[in-house]
């Protein structure tokens, strides 16, 4: 080799070299950079949690005004046991905390509902019931606003009066098993169900099984057992208020107007007006339980879909 042909070699080395070390601190640096972003994205992230935890989300400080203030409780959403503030412990929890408030002239249940579970509207329904028994001065009213239907109302009947707007939808006081039916489809497509069973009915409502006359007796007593739990509770909350309509337990929905008619409710008004008018105070504190930053952010919808479609064969109002 020449040294004409060494040159050339050696200076192609060189700026391999350079190129290569350019490119190594153009990736550190990029890196570099990219670091620094995520780190002010989990600071900003940090910060706004922050806001929102002690602004909206805190657990509500002891009021300590020393003048009386109706307690309002939000209950917002289909009521279940995975429900972020819908649940029957998160109700109950702020239930009793304003209950123990020295200044605590009375409590709103707010509602706006749809329904859900039999369960939770049960526990929610008795507590009310019991604290209101150990603190007769203390009145509760629910205030309707777009809905309280089904589990929603059930709750709501166990308040000292109900009121809410000409528009809101009351009652639905009836019971549901639903789920589908997939036999038929099934047979067209030649597929064959492979279940296996110990004791007789315990695939009773399997969707892909065919509906027996005796399953479908056994879960109509189902449903209707908790439907006369249901108006049995309706009734005992309303004390004597209720109408004689025929269909008054059979799962209708009725406006605020009717409902008044009915013995539904009480009268139409808002939060204020239960507040101002009949309490005699406008001073309205509400009461919200602490909730996990985490539940709020994630909000589990996928699973919360998935889950929704796995339990339609259970019991609701």
């Amino acid at each position: 080799m020449t040294t004409e042909n060494a040159l050339p070699e050696s200076n192609a080395s060189m700026e391999r070299q350079v190129l290569e070390k350019l490119m190594h601190e153009t990736v550190v640096e990029h890196r570099r950079s990219r670091r620094w972003k995520n780190f002010f994205r989990l600071i900003y992230l940090a910060l706004f949690i922050f806001i929102i935890y002690f602004i909206w989300l805190s657990p509500n400080p002891a009021n300590d005004e020393s003048k009386p203030f109706v307690a309002q409780i939000n209950i917002d959403g289909v009521i279940a046991a995975d429900a972020l503030m819908s649940n029957a412990d998160s109700v109950i929890a702020v239930l009793e905390e304003a209950f123990k408030q020295e200044h605590t002239a009375a409590i709103i249940l707010s509602i706006d509902s749809p329904g859900g579970s039999a369960v939770e509207s049960g526990r929610i329904y008795d507590e009310v019931r019991r604290l209101r028994g150990l603190n007769p001065k203390i009145k509760v009213y629910a205030v309707v606003d777009e809905m309280a239907t089904s589990a929603a109302y059930y709750i709501a009947a166990s308040a000292d009066e109900i009121y809410a707007n000409r528009a809101s939808l009351i009652g639905s006081i009836g019971v549901l098993i639903d789920g589908f039916g997939m036999v038929g489809l099934m047979e067209k497509l030649g597929i064959q169900r492979r279940l296996i069973t110990a004791g007789a009915h315990k695939g009773m409502l399997d969707p892909f099984s065919p509906l027996t006359p005796e399953d479908s007796v056994f879960a109509q007593k189902l449903v209707d057992d908790v439907h006369q739990q249901f108006i049995k509770a309706v009734i005992d909350g309303r004390q004597g208020r209720l109408g004689n309509d025929p269909n008054l337990f059979s799962g209708l929905v009725w406006t605020g107007d009717e409902a008044v008619n009915l013995g539904l409710i009480d009268g139409l008004g808002d939060a204020n007006y239960v507040a101002r008018e009949i309490v005699g105070t406008e001073d309205i504190v509400v009461f919200s339980p602490p909730v996990n930053i985490v539940d709020l952010f994630a909000m589990r919808l996928g699973a919360s879909f998935g889950q929704y479609l796995t339990e339609q064969s259970g019991i609701e109002f």
